[in-house]
């Protein structure tokens, strides 16, 4: 970004925190559960796909799943990148623009998810267009991941969380956001990610353009 000095980022491995013992299980469950649940899901399909199967092939109790992950659907849908995106909008310098923070930081979202094995991350998105369950655990989802936007956006705007234009713009951004997800499993991952990113933040933060003829 022109003019703008590089924010230290929480990516960096010298200044993440490192987990201790007890979190670098839990974090290895989780990935356990989530593993032999898209690979169950490969194999048989979703609505064949339990929770005593996901127990089993991830070697932990169904009360363990449960614990983790209160429905099927949350396996699918959670992951540990909200908390990070947040840290990540609080580092930028806080004379930068947001909308250059909002790029920035949406971009490495993506760099996040596709870090993920591709194909997990393409079936991911194929299961909230083709699944109605994970597509309305998706938006019932929404307000939580709505409500730590607001507090991120209050603090870079000086206005309060709860206020409408906080709240609105928010909820904007979520709901585009699963837009762009939908639109890119239902053109069959064709298109590039983080350029549909980019397109929905103009769209945000322009409007609808007009189309050319």
């Amino acid at each position: 970004m022109t003019g703008m000095t590089a924010a230290r980022s929480p990516f960096s491995p010298a200044d993440r925190p490192q987990p201790g013992l007890r979190e670098r299980k839990k974090i290895k469950t989780r990935e356990a559960i989530r593993a032999a649940t898209y690979t169950l899901i490969k194999e048989q399909g979703y609505d064949a796909t339990t929770i005593d199967q996901i127990a089993e092939r991830a070697e932990v109790s169904p009360s363990t799943v449960f614990r983790y992950f209160p429905t099927k659907e949350d396996i699918v849908l959670t992951d540990e990148y909200d908390p990070i995106i947040l840290s990540e909008i609080r580092q930028r310098p806080v004379e930068e623009p947001w909308p250059e923070t909002l790029r920035h930081v949406l971009h490495r979202a993506v760099e996040l998810g596709t870090s993920e094995d591709e194909e997990v991350s393409r079936l991911r998105t194929h299961l909230m267009v083709q699944v109605p369950a994970v597509r309305s655990r998706m938006m019932e989802s929404m307000s939580a991941t709505g409500r730590m936007l607001c507090e991120a956006i209050g603090e870079r705007t000086g206005r309060a969380p709860d206020s409408l234009e906080v709240r609105v713009y928010a909820m904007s951004l979520i709901g585009g956001l699963m837009e762009t997800s939908m639109y890119w499993a239902e053109h069959d991952h064709r298109d590039d990610f983080a350029t549909l990113v980019d397109r929905t933040l103009d769209v945000l933060e322009h409007g609808v353009p007009r189309e050319i003829r």
